[in-house]
């Protein structure tokens, strides 16, 4: 009887014993937790599949092989109306990506100068600083576009009565220019390019050595630019500028040939930059704050220039704080191009969860696809800023 008790005794703390063991709870929370996502992810797909049905909505991506049917007025591949809606798809990735990048090169310009200025002992340069950081962080990205597209741009004379200088034209149709046909030869100009990046790279890093070794100074920027613009411009001379030029005309209402700047695609690279430029002018502000005043007082004593001492000293030192932060507004840039539907830009939301969708009908393959291209983007960029954060980051011993 005795010996009974004792088992049941050792039963019941054996599972007392396994309630309260952090690591079984963990294990358990965690199983239900997978639990409970994986049912809602089947109830809101079986949700979406009977709703489908019901409305007689075909579900798949076959859609995709079918004719798109409409223009798209800026177009960085091939496209016409017979083109299918892959290749809708295609055309406004393609721009999205475009005017991503080209936002996250201007802004980054843009938002350092800045950030430095704010720090300047000028005093009309610092305030000036200020008053922009403040004047375009505090207005919404929104009414920012709609200034640049309507206030500015949207004044500017027909094309009749377009601005010309030479074959450039400008007007509210955009900027008119002349159009490079590549002909046979021209892929030597862009091997040149490649050759010169690498070359620049290689000699940056052997410069790199080279100072830590014997502390002597390489002028890296000066041979990187000399050699990424250099040897194009010697493939160019020596293929014989292997190029069309296609010049604009004014043909009915329109220009004909050549090549037409959007202006929407202006008014969204202009509000994207100008607006990012502001954040990331007090990240590069609060970095360089982070920076104790020593470093700047002991290159001063060591008889460094102050512009070196910004640029060799400072800001690769703030860098460790700057970057975190700075790849959020790079995600967020990317994600604010998706605005460009509020003044007509075909980017990928405009023209695939805009017209296909409308189109089509078929939204959640449709929306499905436009955030997942989003996610891919974003990720893509996180990596690439995580790795670099990594090679920047003070390394302790």
């Amino acid at each position: 009887m005795i010996e009974t008790m004792n088992n049941d005794s050792n039963a019941q703390s054996s599972k007392a014993s396994l309630l309260y063991d952090p690591v079984a709870r963990s294990i358990f929370f965690q199983c239900l937790t997978v639990a409970i996502v994986a049912w809602l992810v089947y109830a809101g797909v079986n949700n979406a599949i009977t709703n489908l049905e019901k409305a007689n909505v075909a579900s798949g991506f076959g859609f995709l092989t079918d004719r798109a049917g409409f223009d798209i007025s800026q177009s960085l591949i091939e496209y016409t109306n017979d083109s299918s809606y892959l290749r809708a798809f295609y055309v406004g990735l393609t721009n999205t990506l475009l005017v991503s990048a080209l936002g996250i090169f201007f802004a980054t310009i843009i938002g350092f100068s800045v950030g430095i200025g704010r720090l300047s002992k000028n005093y009309l340069v610092r305030k000036i600083c200020m008053i922009y950081v403040e004047t375009l962080r505090n207005i919404p990205l929104l009414l920012q576009l709609l200034f640049w597209y309507k206030a500015v741009l949207g004044v500017l004379p027909n094309v009749r009565d377009a601005m010309q200088v030479g074959d450039i034209f400008l007007s509210n149709r955009g900027l008119a220019i002349p159009k490079f046909i590549p002909e046979a030869g021209a892929s030597a100009i862009l091997w040149a390019v490649i050759i010169g990046v690498i070359a620049a790279v290689i000699i940056g890093k052997w410069a790199k050595r080279r100072q830590m070794a014997t502390g002597q100074q390489f002028p890296t920027i000066m041979v990187g630019f000399a050699l990424i613009v250099g040897l194009p411009l010697i493939a160019l001379i020596v293929t014989g500028f292997p190029f069309t030029i296609e010049n604009p005309k004014l043909g009915g209402f329109n220009f004909n040939g050549g090549s037409v700047v959007l202006p929407e695609f202006v008014a969204l690279l202009l509000g994207l930059s100008l607006y990012t430029a502001s954040f990331i002018a007090e990240i590069v502000r609060s970095g360089i704050l982070a920076v104790s005043k020593g470093q700047t007082e002991a290159a001063y004593a060591l008889g460094v220039r102050p512009n070196i001492t910004m640029r060799k000293v400072i800001v690769p030192q703030a860098m460790r704080v700057v970057i975190p932060p700075l790849t959020s507004q790079y995600l967020n840039l990317t994600k604010n191009s998706s605005l460009a539907v509020a003044i007509g830009y075909p980017d990928l939301v405009a023209v695939f969860s805009g017209t296909v969708l409308n189109q089509t009908g078929q939204a959640v393959e449709v929306v499905l696809m436009t955030m997942l291209v989003y996610l891919a983007i974003s990720l893509i960029t996180s990596t690439f800023m995580n790795w670099f954060n990594s090679r920047v980051s003070l390394v302790e011993r």
